[in-house]
């Protein structure tokens, strides 16, 4: 309840401020607290520590400039949003009454490897970070972890998914996103949910790496739950004609048809399929559905579900969390939503900006619950994290070969359905304490 009201009058000074003409940054430039040199960027000071409290330097890089850069600033933003109320609040407050105030030194990496290693070297020496953030995408966080572990530096990573990183005999580094291998378990889940008598799976998938790990991952744990996978087919990245793929899925008369790849192969197939009248009562892709622009398709998105980090519409609650056996940490979706998009003017966050949150409300957590910033004790909160927040469900896999992957975060299932009025929207139809509505099924 304190942390609601604090959200409350938290807000209320992020709206006053952008009245007042406060200059509220634009998500889509470079956040105040990182940097395009490589000198380390001073603090604001409205953000500047009391003397009395403890300041622990978080490290990371972000991707100001190259390939990276739009999801990359995102999610910085959202690192830059919860050291903000971490320290309006006056710190992390630990259980003796102490408070921890964070420092954020930050430099651009380029979306480059080799600058990711150089750098995190730097912020593990030279600057003497006490907790590292990873910077965005898997490739840029598997080199930022190597240097982690070589430093002794406990690191949170958010905007990389890939299962690979955690299995190199790594001990501290714990991830925050639901791995790739888990991207469409879920859906398989959900049918199972819906339709404990569905039995045909058909995968059809875009033949790029991502995409076939998460298939292969799907279709195992499909096949270890008794159902028979009936088309298993590969296409090009390029692929416009749909049309041999959809007489394998007619002839093979699956239940289900899950896989994709991208955008616009995604929307292609969705909208073929739908154009050929093919009968199946669940249909989930990769990566189209969740995107706003998918309802372009009109009535052929009604009823596809898609795979999210996070939806703003996700209902994880303390309600949902207590339901569960969970403990509760952090503010509700809706405070988070509204106080970036007072910090950010206006601008909706991104699952990129939710996960930068929520990587420092992990790390936040496992410092109040080791009662210090000593790293061997928090590593151990870590080990021990088993809890509910808005970005969902977060606990990791302490085993030593797998050490910090994420095993409580689940993707968010959205399908896309029609509301009272006849317009389309995106629901939340899994996992059940985070939806808000009950999943289309058949779909129409």
């Amino acid at each position: 309840m304190k942390r609601t009201i604090f959200w409350s009058l938290f807000l209320v000074l992020l709206l006053a401020l952008a009245a007042c003409g406060g200059g509220a940054a634009e998500p889509a430039a470079p956040p105040a607290d990182t940097q395009t040199s490589d000198t380390a960027v001073e603090q604001p000071a409205d953000t500047s520590p009391p003397a009395a409290a403890e300041t622990i330097v978080i490290g990371f890089t972000a991707s100001q400039t190259g390939n990276q850069n739009v999801p990359s600033t995102g999610q910085v933003n959202g690192l830059n949003l919860w050291k903000d109320t971490v320290n309006a609040a006056g710190g992390i407050e630990l259980a003796d009454g102490s408070k921890v105030m964070v420092d954020f030194v930050s430099y651009d990496d380029e979306s480059n490897t080799d600058r990711v290693q150089e750098l995190y070297t730097r912020l593990a020496t030279e600057d003497e970070a006490n907790f590292l953030i990873s910077p965005y995408s898997s490739g840029l966080t598997a080199a930022a972890a190597v240097i982690s572990e070589q430093y002794g530096k406990v690191m949170i990573t958010t905007g990389a998914a890939s299962d690979d990183t955690y299995k190199q005999g790594l001990t501290l580094v714990y991830q925050a996103y639901t791995p790739a291998s888990r991207y469409l378990t879920g859906a398989v889940d959900l049918l199972e949910n819906v339709d404990a008598s569905a039995k045909n799976v058909a995968f059809v998938y875009e033949n790029s790496k991502f995409s076939t790990d998460v298939v292969e991952a799907a279709r195992q744990y499909a096949e270890g739950k008794g159902y028979n996978v009936v088309l298993m087919e590969g296409y090009d990245p390029e692929t416009t004609d749909f049309g041999p793929f959809i007489n394998k899925i007619q002839d093979s008369q699956p239940d289900a048809i899950m896989g994709g790849g991208h955008f616009q192969d995604g929307s292609t197939f969705t909208r073929q399929l739908n154009e050929k009248n093919i009968d199946v009562g669940f249909f989930a892709l990769l990566v189209a559905p969740p995107e706003p622009d998918f309802a372009d398709l009109g009535d052929a998105a009604v009823g596809v579900v898609g795979p999210s980090q996070w939806e703003p519409q996700a209902a994880f609650t303390p309600e949902s969390a207590a339901a569960t056996g969970l403990d509760w940490y952090g503010p509700l979706g809706e405070e988070f939503v509204q106080a970036y998009e007072a910090k950010f003017d206006g601008a909706e966050p991104s699952y990129h900006a939710a996960g930068g949150y929520a990587a420092g409300l992990i790390l936040e957590k496992a410092i109040q619950d080791a009662g210090s910033t000593d790293p061997a004790a928090v590593q151990q909160a870590l080990d021990a994290m088993n809890l509910l927040t808005f970005f969902g469900h977060i606990q990791f896999d302490t085993s030593a070969e797998a050490h910090g992957l994420q095993t409580g975060h689940s993707m968010v299932y959205i399908q896309w359905q029609k509301n009272a009025e006849g317009n389309l929207v995106k629901e939340v139809v899994w996992p059940l304490e985070g939806a808000t509505a009950e999943t289309i099924y058949p779909m129409p």
